[in-house]
């Protein structure tokens, strides 16, 4: 799909229309992309970047109004869960983003377009460019528009963080924190792995592995959770 068309596109699906289509356009661009083409000079991290402050300012506020009654502990963990890896690409899915993003071929080939990483980060990158674009109050009604759908699906029990899971049952046991390290990492610039570590009292408790810091960490997480409270019930 052509710029000019993919721009058009996008912009009628999310009823958000764009005066600097180069704003949109950047937020399109995977890096790899970037890397393949020359004439391509800027990428959509630094929009990513943005977009990561802005959903969090604007989560924050809704959840805040919303929720009156809930702890400040509640409203983290719900925040977590809203603005994690897997609701923000299913907040792209739900437009079909992977779809309009250029990037390149290897990184197509691979499946890059439905890679849940790549999504979540290019959610992010599309906030930010509606936030340079439009302001504040158009980019809080496309949040809060994806926020309410994520909610009525009950995210707050479909999707855990379990780092904060993890967290909370080991200060309850042990009073102490749990620390995390990326054990290994590798591929090209534009298509990296990484391994991280989650440790307790400088002991390894388990590794994970993903396409991001953020997902090889959430992975680690979840087998050190499920084994601790597997150990627990015998």
């Amino acid at each position: 799909m052509k710029f000019s068309k993919a721009l058009e596109s996008l912009q009628r699906k999310i009823g958000v229309w764009f005066n600097d289509k180069k704003v949109l356009q950047t937020a399109l661009t995977h890096p790899t992309y970037v890397f393949e083409k020359k004439t391509v000079q800027e990428h959509n991290q630094r929009l990513e970047f943005l977009g990561d402050a802005v959903l969090g300012m604007i989560v924050a506020e809704y959840l805040y109004r919303t929720y009156p009654d809930k702890s400040e502990g509640d409203l983290t963990k719900l925040r977590a869960s809203l603005v994690c890896e897997s609701s923000l690409a299913k907040n792209a899915r739900r437009i079909n983003l992977g779809e309009y993003l250029f990037m390149g071929k290897g990184e197509d080939i691979s499946g890059g377009r439905h890679r849940q990483s790549i999504l979540a980060d290019s959610y992010e990158a599309l906030v930010g460019a509606i936030y340079l674009d439009r302001g504040l109050n158009t980019v809080r009604n496309f949040v809060v528009r994806d926020l309410e759908i994520l909610l009525s699906d009950g995210v707050e029990s479909t999707f855990r963080d379990y780092k904060t899971l993890l967290q909370e049952f080991v200060q309850k046991r042990h009073n102490e924190n749990v620390s995390y390290a990326i054990l290994e990492e590798s591929g090209p610039d534009h298509n990296k792995s990484f391994v991280a570590g989650v440790f307790l009292k400088g002991q390894l408790l388990s590794k994970g592995s993903g396409k991001s810091k953020k997902e090889a960490e959430q992975e680690a997480a979840k087998y050190a959770y499920n084994s601790l409270i597997s150990d627990n019930m015998e």
